[in-house]
């Protein structure tokens, strides 16, 4: 490493200092430097294991014997340094600026798992032991750290280790190590390490304990088992010793009668090993394992054949074991389980409920639920079992109360959370207190953590939530309860309960009915009566209610003037309550009548604009007429003069525009077949109409739907969409075909279809979506026939509560996603971030962030909630979208006789105009028939269509009725 190097090169330059203290400086320094060689080398063995073969035979003869050579390399690198050498020290230098920024990082947000781990890689590498001992010590406190994390810290401290106190830090590791998961490896790793230390005082039957105590642990593992038995197998065997013969026996036999995989092999090799034949008990325990393991292998198979974290498996795995019940079992298929969802609060509580209830042991059930609220520490729940837990198991106070001052710095996600887990420790507080004695230090406590919650409810949780979450008092409800029903002090009830009405829940008659149930138990008549008479005058939800209370007290326990007061109190509060509820009656018909007599002007105002047009639309009817008789006299004079001209426009305008005139053909009121000439596009869409007429319609085809996507929100002005789009989409696969779609007039529509040549390509396509295009977010979604499938829906985002993911609001519209990810970033891992955008592509000042958990999310809220970027305050909240109100079904209107038809038929408002009949209204046949309502005339109307059936018209007077100008 550079850091040895360095040192060594520079000693000869120091002068050479006098005495013991200089000598124990030099002691010191050389005891760092070979420590950080010897962390060195660990990292460089671990790098090296990545390189390739070539590589790691050049560094075969390097051992660590050659200190001094290295030292004098290094020495010579430096008195005459390279570009290597200069190389190094840029990137030495970005890697201390880097643990500069992780370290603030954390001393912000120490819950960031991420930084955590960043942080001891970049320290590894850089040979600073000490910083990586306390950065790991740091976060093993914070967080249970993972097999491959505490593997990499015993493989450092293992090189490093010296003498007996460092092998006893090593054991202490290893201890530490398997509390925090069920991982095999460790387990395996710990045995093989204290057989190097059998030649201490005790040596052989640390071995044996550790050993014992791994088979105890993870013995029962179909798959990982085997490794541990094997290696407790081979150290007994390795002693030779003739009384030692039997424990190789008894381990043999202890296995065979656990169903593990591979037994068979085992079998065989005890039937190898063993001069003597095979005892029938132990056959016989042998085929038991083999029947069991039969029953267990569907379940391993389907953990093998999963993909993690399997918890699907793992539920089915833990309810066949639950069915079993076998406690060893069990708790290793949760421990199992654990390893790979440590992040699900609900696993976590099914496994702590059991251990609660069923086995019941101390250090267990603790250990569990200290381990649940490391993984978890945003689940107010797993807190409160704890809690419970520890009371249960009878754990000192002090313990207790720091576990709760943990709880309270966890950083819970709803203001309730804070207020069950103040419950929770209040009720512990209430149980301990000898309430036989009139004052005790635990009353003390326990009305001072009354206090406490209070404020800490009123301040922290309400300025953090804008809510004190408890907003039906239920922490001071529970303290006047205590102090009324155990300490017999109704007044400070009374005060509490003043306080309680005060605070918004005096028009609640709940409230007022619970008080007076606690003076009718503990207090006296009079302060009864008066607490009804306040409920009568501030109740305004069900006031009636609490009359008929007051009434039926005053009816049993009351004076004749106490009734009088009574019905005079509550006959003018009904009366009021009457009043006031007929007033709200009469505002409301009132806001409904204007309502409706808007609705009556919008209708006239509407009735009116419709008959102004339909007047404009009779006067200019009435100058058309005129013209079509004077047109139509001109006509059968000159008819034939009449054609050529015609068609003399036909050829300039098709020689003009150097497209082909389009011929249509529609047909007239005789039912026979006119051509008609079609007026050619405009110059700007010259183009666009030429490739649309050049181009062949091609029917869809809905067999393809599979490898077809729609991808649709594209710019109308993109000129030649196929050949843009095909770049995009040839990177997700063969493109087979690109069809746009243009409308009649040439244009561009903006969506197309892209068809590929397989299905993974076309699902691979619809990672595109979104994606910027022109100025605009295209939308990508699969072909799907909607006439098939109604009620299909593409929307890929979750429209429910995702507690690791964040909604931001208020965002300024110029703030990018680059902006806004670095801010983010400062409080965890930032998976995905999404700005909302419009369909033109432009923000609409909103987010959404998703983070690698819940944890970092919530400390996300706490620390961005209400911070400003660009003068603009933002919003922040976990990701709750509110639920999308579901289309009522369209009503069925009918006619008198006529058969149901939905009123959806034409359209929300009836049949539009585009459903209009093409032909002129000048050519329509008026029927005198009466029409039915949304329906075709009453009786037969064919008689009558005949009767006023039009002249027919030749092709020069249908082309004269289109053409007029």
């Amino acid at each position: 490493m550079a850091t040895a190097a360095a040192s060594s090169a520079s000693e000869p330059e120091v002068e050479p200092q006098a005495g013991p203290e200089a000598e124990e400086e030099e002691d010191e320094a050389k005891a760092a430097s070979v420590e950080r060689k010897a962390l060195s080398r660990a990292v460089a063995a671990e790098a090296a294991k990545t390189k390739e073969p070539g590589w790691d035979l050049q560094q075969e003869g390097v051992s660590e014997s050659d200190g001094d050579e290295e030292d004098a390399m290094a020495s010579s690198a430096e008195s005459s340094p390279g570009e290597d050498e200069w190389e190094y020290d840029e990137e030495e230098e970005k890697n201390q600026l880097e643990i500069e920024r992780l370290e603030e990082q954390l001393s912000i947000n120490g819950y960031d798992y991420n930084c955590h781990v960043e942080l001891i890689r970049l320290l590894r590498l850089e040979g600073e032991l000490n910083k990586v001992r306390m950065a790991r010590q740091k976060m093993s406190e914070l967080f249970p750290l993972t097999e491959e994390l505490w593997l990499e810290w015993l493989h450092d401290e293992i090189s490093m280790a010296m003498d007996g106190l460092d092998r006893e830090h090593v054991y202490e590791l290893f201890e530490r190590a398997v509390k925090d998961y069920i991982c095999p490896n460790i387990w395996l790793e710990y045995g093989q390490y204290s057989v190097g230390g059998i030649g201490q005082k005790g040596g052989l039957e640390k071995v044996r304990s550790v050993f014992e105590r791994a088979l105890s642990s993870v013995g029962l593992h179909m798959t990982k088992g085997l490794a541990i038995w094997e290696a407790y197998r081979e150290f007994e065997s390795a002693i030779m010793e003739a009384a030692r013969l039997e424990k190789v026996h008894s381990l043999f036999r202890r296995q065979l009668a656990i169903p593990l995989y591979e037994m068979e092999a085992t079998f065989a090799e005890y039937e190898e090993w063993s001069e003597d034949p095979i005892p029938e008990p132990v056959l016989q325990s042998y085929q038991k394992a083999l029947e069991q393991l039969e029953k267990y292998k569907p379940y391993e198979e389907a953990l093998l054949q999963a993909e993690a974290p399997r918890l699907a498996e793992y539920q089915a795995y833990i309810d066949f074991e639950m069915k079993i019940g076998d406690p060893a079992r069990i708790q290793l298929i949760f421990e199992r389980a654990l390893v790979e969802n440590c992040l699900v609060p609900d696993l976590w509580i099914r496994y702590s409920r059991y251990l609660d209830r069923q086995l019941k042991v101390k250090d267990l059930v603790l250990s569990v639920h200290s381990r649940a609220v490391r993984n978890c520490p945003w689940t107010v729940a797993l807190w409160s079992r704890y809690l419970l837990a520890m009371e249960r198991h009878g754990v000192d106070h002090q313990i207790i109360s720091a576990t709760f001052e943990n709880a309270l710095s966890a950083g819970f996600i709803q203001a309730t959370d804070y207020v069950e887990i103040w419950q929770v420790y209040l009720d512990y507080l209430r149980r301990r207190v000898d309430f036989r004695q009139d004052s005790s230090k635990e009353l003390e406590e326990l009305r001072a953590m009354f206090t406490r919650a209070l404020e800490y409810l009123q301040q922290e949780v309400e300025e953090r939530f804008n809510e004190s979450g408890d907003p039906s008092c239920m922490i001071m409800q529970s303290w006047a309860r205590v102090e009324a029903r155990l300490c017999n002090n109704m007044q400070k009830a009374r005060e509490l309960w003043d306080s309680i009405m005060t605070r918004g829940n005096a028009k609640y008659a709940n409230m007022w009915l619970e008080y007076y149930n606690l003076e009718r138990a503990h207090g006296d008549t009079q302060h009864c009566r008066k607490a009804l008479h306040r409920a009568v005058q501030c109740t305004s939800d069900y006031p009636e209610h609490v009359c008929e209370v007051l009434l039926t007290m005053e009816r049993t326990e009351g004076t004749l003037e106490d009734w009088d007061v009574a019905i005079q109190k509550t006959e003018t509060r009904l009366a009021r309550v009457n009043e006031q509820r007929m007033k709200a009656a009469e505002k409301e018909a009132a806001l409904v009548q204007q309502e409706e007599e808007r609705a009556e002007q919008r209708k006239k105002v509407r009735a009116e604009k419709k008959a102004l047009k339909k007047k404009k639309k009779t006067h200019g009817a009435g100058k058309r007429k005129a013209d079509e008789e004077d047109e139509r006299e001109w006509g059968e004079e000159e008819e034939e003069e009449e054609e050529q001209p015609s068609k003399r426009r036909r050829v300039e305008n098709s020689l003009a525009s150097g497209v082909a005139p389009a011929m249509e053909e529609e047909a007239d009121s005789s039912g026979k077949c006119v051509t008609i000439d079609v007026a050619p596009p405009s110059k700007q869409k010259e183009k666009a109409a030429s490739l649309k007429l050049d181009m062949p319609k091609v029917a869809h085809d809905s067999s393809k739907d599979s490898v077809t996507v729609f991808v649709s929100n594209l710019p109308y002005s993109m000129d030649e969409p196929e050949v843009k789009l095909r770049p995009l989409f040839e990177v997700c696969g063969e493109v087979v075909q690109i069809r746009p779609v243009f409308s009649n007039r040439g244009d561009f529509r903006g969506y197309c279809y892209v068809e590929f040549k397989e299905d993974k390509s076309a699902q691979q396509a619809l990672e595109l979506d979104r994606k910027t295009v022109e100025g605009r977010p295209m939308f990508v979604s699969p072909c799907v026939d909607k006439s098939k499938n109604p009620d299909f829906k593409v929307f890929r985002y979750s429209t429910t509560l995702e507690k690791h993911k964040l909604f931001i609001s208020g965002l300024p519209f110029s703030c990018t996603k680059e902006e806004l990810e670095d801010i983010c970033k400062a409080h965890g891992t930032v998976k995905d971030l999404r700005l909302v955008t419009n369909r033109a592509g432009k923000p609409k000042g909103l987010a959404y962030v998703e983070y690698e958990n819940e944890s970092q999310a919530s400390q996300a809220v706490m620390k961005m909630d209400g911070m400003t970027i660009k003068e603009n305050v933002i919003k922040v909240a976990i990701s709750n979208p509110p639920q999308r109100k579901v289309p009522e079904k369209p009503e069925v209107r009918t006619a008198p006789g006529a058969p149901m038809v939905p009123r959806q038929m034409y359209g929300a408002r009836g049949k539009g105009r585009t459903q209009l009949s093409l032909l002129p209204r000048a050519l329509q046949r008026h029927s005198a028939a009466p029409q039915a309502e949304n329906g075709p005339a009453v009786g037969p109307t064919v008689a009558s269509s005949v009767a006023t059936e039009a002249p027919k018209m030749s092709n020069a007077d249908f082309a004269k009725l289109l053409l007029r100008k």
